[in-house]
């Protein structure tokens, strides 16, 4: 688990699979603005928000746990 952390891992993780596909539009932004809009109501289109922003939130985790150990 701890080779999952490390920022070599996460950084290209986050840049390919969080902003995948990035013609026209990533699905995070979309997927951002259904949120917003209050229209992200599909199973799918939920799925597809956690699938794409959990290496987000991986690098947040890792960001602030570097920070706290300090």
């Amino acid at each position: 688990m701890k080779e999952l952390l490390e920022y070599r891992f996460l950084i290209p993780v986050v840049l390919l699979l969080g902003f995948a596909p990035f013609y026209p539009q990533p699905h995070i932004v979309e997927k951002i603005r259904m949120l917003m809009a209050g229209t992200l109501k599909r199973p799918i289109d939920i799925f597809d928000l956690a699938w794409h922003a959990w290496p987000f939130v991986l690098l947040a985790y890792r960001v602030v746990r570097d920070i706290t150990s300090r």
